[in-house]
């Protein structure tokens, strides 16, 4: 049941009325009172004029998985009334601009329906079009902060903070909100039976997206390459980068930059550029979505090939070709895991939300160095784009970038024998490197044709196999030193739940609710691939595994089956592709329906 501090409401506006401002207000305030919050923005992929809702979870056991039921709609988009008035639970509320009457048809009686007149108000007390329609998202904020309770004090600081240098509009905003707020204090009984009492649960926490927090990390890996061609929903990471580059990466007395950053005429272009940045020693990335990994697996497999570290950010969107832009999906897991044309195989890693994002920046470019090869980093839509709580990042300031197997100047002086780039000496299937440029005994022709362990272009069987299968065993090996699983373990389960990235928030719940349920549930979340042993030790000691994803063909589960020969039958896919964040409760209904009635999911 809803209640204090555990409920949901959303707003549904129309794309590039200013909405998104006011929606931030609102979260950025509940964090402030100390209540756990997490919020979805579903936004069109064109610039303005199509409806856009902004999804509010509170929750005061910390849950942020996207909500099945909504309490509250504040409703100001015509064109999606019907759909905002269906979308209210039975015994929630529904808010819309009163300034018009709602079409008779809309009515519901389980419901109860709040009329404001939004734009009204700002007519009377405004002038303009554009400020009377930017400032009807301030008066839903100040009618919000009465039905819900949200502490009005918050909300005059962050304005302030905001508006510092502009008393005008600080001065039109006072008044929007107060407008808002007073009607709802006089027309309606405040605040509803669900609303807000101050807590002290985000000591310690901060509200970010996971582009901007992966974009940070790669500023604290060294990164100082960045090359990219626009695309949603990954632009933001290097929009992100840049801004740290220009507060960190300048030098204070000569205003020398210590980064390049180039936007590429296309994704295959941006990915060459990394590639040759990574070969000559900096380190290098690019963000991109599903349609950019597609353009660039020809250079792909040219660092595969040729031994380059790169590092590619993933923010996975549906597909396939153009799909839908601005909705979450997993579609990319096997694409990346195998990607280019023939034999290849790579480093990826998936983090859960913006806080791994963060750290994983860092080992992608340890591992990619280290084993001198692309790896993957495979966000999405909902954890690159969305508002979550974290805890503070914090950073160890001993750290130093493993480099990997690279000669120094003084190294390739005192060698004996010549240098061949692609010898195994040491057994580990990763031959030394050098960078361009450091000492002439360290030349070597960076191949992408057949070569043999000298570095010599070959076309024998018997050659190029043993390059190939060298590599082979690089990749398998570092399945020991990507991020383990993690586990979450109950007494007694026989059940058992796979899953991945941004399905985490969901399943995690979705094992509290089952375990309610009598139903207790192992619950094992893969970090990266390839697989280490744990993987498989999971898999085959439960009775009945669910493999959840956000994809339609059970990418992870063809992936498993692949890489540890676990049956496929033995693995139930849980499978929601419809391009929103993944519920808890489609977790828990697929398990109670197989687990009580035997039947397929």
């Amino acid at each position: 049941m809803s209640g204090v501090n555990d409920f949901a409401f959303k707003m549904a506006t129309v794309n590039g009325t200013g909405s998104a401002s006011a929606n931030g207000l609102l979260m950025q305030a509940i964090f402030r009172m100390g209540i756990p919050v997490s919020g979805k923005n579903i936004f069109p992929s064109n610039i303005q004029g199509l409806p856009t809702w902004y999804e509010i979870r509170v929750s005061r056991d910390g849950y942020t998985a996207r909500p099945e039921a909504v309490d509250l709609v504040v409703a100001l988009n015509t064109g999606t009334y019907a759909q905002d008035v269906a979308a209210v639970r039975p015994g929630g509320y529904l808010v819309y601009d009163g300034s018009w009457p709602l079409d008779g048809e809309l009515l519901r009686d389980d419901i109860t329906i709040l009329p404001v007149p939004f734009g009204q108000m700002c007519v009377e007390a405004f002038e303009g079009d554009r400020t009377r329609t930017l400032l009807r998202n301030i008066v839903y904020t100040g009618t919000l902060s009465a039905l819900l309770d949200i502490d009005m004090a918050v909300i005059e600081e962050m304005l302030k903070e905001k508006f510092a240098k502009k008393k005008s509009l600080l001065d039109a905003n006072f008044k929007a909100i107060e407008m808002g707020y007073e009607y709802a204090r006089k027309q309606f009984s405040c605040p509803l039976p669900f609303h807000l009492k101050k807590m002290d649960a985000t000591g310690g926490s901060i509200v970010i997206d996971g582009n901007t927090a992966a974009a940070l990390g790669c500023v604290y890996a060294g990164a100082t390459v960045g090359a990219w061609y626009p695309i949603t929903p990954s632009t933001s990471l290097m929009e992100a980068y840049k801004d740290f580059c220009e507060r960190f990466r300048v030098d204070r007395e000569t205003g020398e930059k210590k980064y390049a950053l180039i936007q590429a005429e296309d994704e295959l272009a941006a990915a060459g550029m990394i590639i040759g940045a990574g070969w000559a020693g900096a380190r290098s990335f690019t963000s991109t979505a599903g349609p950019g990994i597609s353009l660039m697996e020809e250079f792909i497999g040219l660092a595969y090939y040729a031994e380059v570290p790169a590092v590619f950010f993933d923010i996975q969107r549906t597909g396939p070709s153009t799909g839908m832009p601005t909705r979450t999906q997993q579609g990319d897991i096997l694409a990346t895991a195998y990607a280019s044309h023939g034999d290849t195989k790579h480093l990826c890693l998936y983090p859960s939300d913006p806080r791994e994002c963060f750290y994983m920046a860092s080992e992608a470019f340890d591992l990619a160095e280290r084993y001198q090869t692309p790896v993957f980093v495979l966000s999405d839509l909902d954890i690159g784009m969305n508002d979550w709580v974290v805890p503070r990042l914090t950073w160890d300031d001993a750290y130093v970038p493993d480099r990997g197997k690279v000669l120094s100047a003084q190294a390739l002086e005192q060698m004996t024998t010549k240098f061949s780039r692609y010898l195994d000496v040491d057994g580990d299937g990763i031959a030394a490197r050098t960078l361009p440029g450091v000492h002439p005994k360290g030349a070597y022709f960076t191949r992408g044709s057949g070569h043999d362990k000298y570095g010599t272009y070959t076309e024998d069987a018997a050659a190029y196999q043993e390059v190939v299968d060298r590599l082979a065993r690089k990749i398998n090996g570092a399945a020991r030193a990507v991020p383990a699983p993690e586990f979450h373990l109950q007494k007694g389960a026989e059940v058992g739940i796979v899953s991945i990235g941004g399905c985490h928030a969901a399943v995690l719940e979705a094992t509290h609710r089952l375990k309610a349920q009598g139903i207790p549930a192992d619950y094992m979340r893969i970090r990266a691939f390839p697989f280490d042993t744990p993987v498989e030790d999971f898999l085959r000691r439960h009775k009945t595994v669910f493999v959840v994803e956000q994809n339609r063909d059970a990418q992870l589960r063809a992936l498993l089956t692949l890489e540890t020969g676990v049956v496929r039958d033995h693995m139930i896919p849980v499978l929601d592709y419809g391009g929103l964040p993944l519920t808890a409760q489609r977790v828990v209904d697929a398990v109670v329906q197989h687990v009580h009635q035997g039947t397929a999911v």
